[in-house]
């Protein structure tokens, strides 16, 4: 299949550029340009773009605007070229909140080492994110507010420590290198179904668990929160977060989230002691440890030089910690995200006995990471994002 693009930028040199680039990928092709948002809109509703590349800063009428006008007329896949500052950060999470599905910088060479990969990164997003043109374009729930919720109980346990070696080391499966492709589905992939929203099954231990973590990358600011907002405050464990982000954003972001979410919510620092009711988001370009035991663990955050890893941070990373610490006494969730980041980690927990669950199909922006760990079959349920939050809640009722 072709991916239509539109190409949005008040600069003429980047519009050539953005069209040169994606015109090189042969299931991709620029059927026009426009110079400011209001031309956007009209093209938009005009030629039906599958994606939409987007700046932030134009005459007329900005990006976030162009971008929550388009989406109110045409749910449509957009993707926004971003300054890696605090500015542009703050601009990047209100283009998200609008609409948009995904970000990149606008200097190329801060998304890679070489110019070959800055263009393969960014066709193989443009492409990940149009090729949902065959259906329909997740919804984005607002969080329930309502209602009871249940109540918890938490008891602390104990782990065993970890070394960030013993994940490069694991058995051939795991060497960091994680691709930007999404793996295809083999025809014998369990198909993701949805459960009745009525029918959340309870999950049967004989322990309760000791931590909740939640990998994710393109589409997750809004899948987390969708997922963090609906959680309470008296949350009774400490929640883990890896969201592939730069460096700029992941503290706004964090900051963002702890404004909405009743739980607290931060960017993870050095030697933070994991409390109940908090999250700790792990800060971009580096990469997150749970280290200790269960009950008394802390993070450690490490800068990371390893050209072999891929993702910084790395779900695969942090993750394999969490099954080095909490052994069989957490629960992972894969959300949506490009690639399979997530799926070795994810393994590693699951055989230390711990449960993994992952987003479904329908309502992923990219089902990349989720489908990783459907596939290898190490997910136990797959949950559409508006059922997410239950399920975790229901998951965490006193028995």
């Amino acid at each position: 299949m072709t991916v239509r693009v539109l190409v949005v930028d008040d600069s003429n040199f980047f519009r050539r550029r953005v069209t040169e680039i994606l015109n090189e990928a042969p299931n991709l092709e620029v059927i026009d340009t426009a110079a400011d948002g209001a031309e956007a809109v009209r093209k938009a509703r005009e030629l039906k773009p599958d994606v939409i590349t987007m700046d932030i800063e134009m005459p007329v009428l900005d990006g976030i605007s162009a971008v929550r006008q388009i989406m109110a007329e045409r749910s449509t896949p957009i993707l926004m070229f971003s300054s890696l500052t605090h500015d542009g950060a703050q601009a990047t999470l209100d283009a998200l909140d609008a609409g948009a599905v995904d970000f990149l910088p606008k200097k190329f060479e801060d998304i890679a080492r070489n110019r070959g990969e800055a263009v393969q990164i960014l066709q193989q997003r443009v492409y990940e994110i149009g090729r949902r043109r065959s259906s329909p374009m997740p919804s984005r729930p607002a969080p329930s507010t309502s209602g009871t919720q249940p109540r918890f109980s938490s008891r602390p346990g104990l782990g065993n420590r970890f070394s960030s070696s013993d994940v490069t080391a694991r058995s051939g499966r795991f060497s960091g290198q994680a691709s930007e492709r999404t793996e295809p589905a083999s025809e014998s992939a369990r198909e993701p179904t949805r459960e009745a929203s009525t029918t959340i099954p309870k999950v049967e231990r004989s322990t309760p668990y000791k931590l909740l973590a939640i990998g994710t990358s393109t589409g997750g600011p809004v899948a987390l929160q969708t997922v963090l907002t609906a959680l309470p405050a008296d949350f009774p464990v400490p929640i883990v977060l890896v969201q592939h982000m730069p460096a700029a954003f992941t503290k706004a972001f964090a900051a963002r989230l702890d404004g909405l979410c009743k739980i607290s919510v931060k960017e993870a620092e050095d030697n933070d002691a994991l409390q109940p009711g908090h999250a700790y988001l792990a800060p971009g370009g580096k990469q997150m440890i749970v280290d200790g035991r269960a009950g008394a663990a802390r993070l450690r955050i490490r800068e990371d030089s390893n050209d072999k890893l891929t993702y910084k941070p790395s779900v695969d990373l942090t993750f394999a910690s969490i099954a080095r610490v909490y052994g069989g006494d957490s629960l992972g969730v894969i959300l949506t995200g490009m690639g399979a980041d997530g799926r070795e980690g994810a393994r590693m927990m699951k055989e230390r006995g711990s449960t993994i669950w992952a987003q479904d199909k329908d309502t992923c922006v990219v089902y990349g990471m989720p489908q990783a760990v459907a596939v290898a079959g190490i997910s136990e349920r797959d949950i559409p994002l508006p059922e997410v939050a239950r399920h975790i809640l229901r998951a965490f009722e006193r028995s």
